[in-house]
């Protein structure tokens, strides 16, 4: 076991959690991601490895890993449901509304006008979610190809 899956293990256990090979391959697969799955993407790659788990029991241990903070739901404008690992540090996303292709980044300005704004209001902030929305090359390539005006 990996120093990285100690943590999420630990606090499963701390919690009083049952750490069951579901539960253990589901965090592993969201955490050796690194990006973005949704609970059907999350559930076909664990069954390669565990053929009998249904996605009912994908969807309650990501209920599980959400409210436990190991996991990060994510309600992008593509209308489904993400999961990312519980981030380290604060990030930003470019969404392509022809694809759904999500794109991670960070913002140092955005960390320093987060605490202006605080600064300004008194207000204490616990999170923020940034959801830049556009088009990736490809799909804005595609729409070339199909309406060749637009170019």
């Amino acid at each position: 076991m990996s120093e990285k899956e100690l943590e999420p293990i630990g606090l499963l256990r701390a919690k009083g959690k049952r750490i069951t090979p579901q539960r253990r391959l589901i965090l592993q697969i969201i955490q050796e991601h690194k990006g973005h799955l949704n609970a059907d993407e999350i559930h076909l790659r664990a069954k390669e490895r565990y053929p009998r788990l249904s996605l009912s029991t994908v969807y309650r241990t990501l209920d599980l890993l959400r409210e436990l903070g190991l996991v990060k739901e994510l309600g992008l404008t593509t209308g489904r449901r993400y999961y990312e690992a519980r981030p380290r540090d604060e990030h930003q996303h470019l969404i392509c509304l022809g694809c759904g292709k999500v794109i991670e980044f960070q913002c140092a300005h955005c960390l320093d006008v987060h605490q202006d704004l605080a600064d300004q209001h008194g207000f204490q902030i616990m999170g923020s979610r940034i959801e830049l929305l556009g088009y990736c090359p490809e799909c804005v390539k595609r729409s070339r190809l199909c309406s060749p005006s637009l170019a």
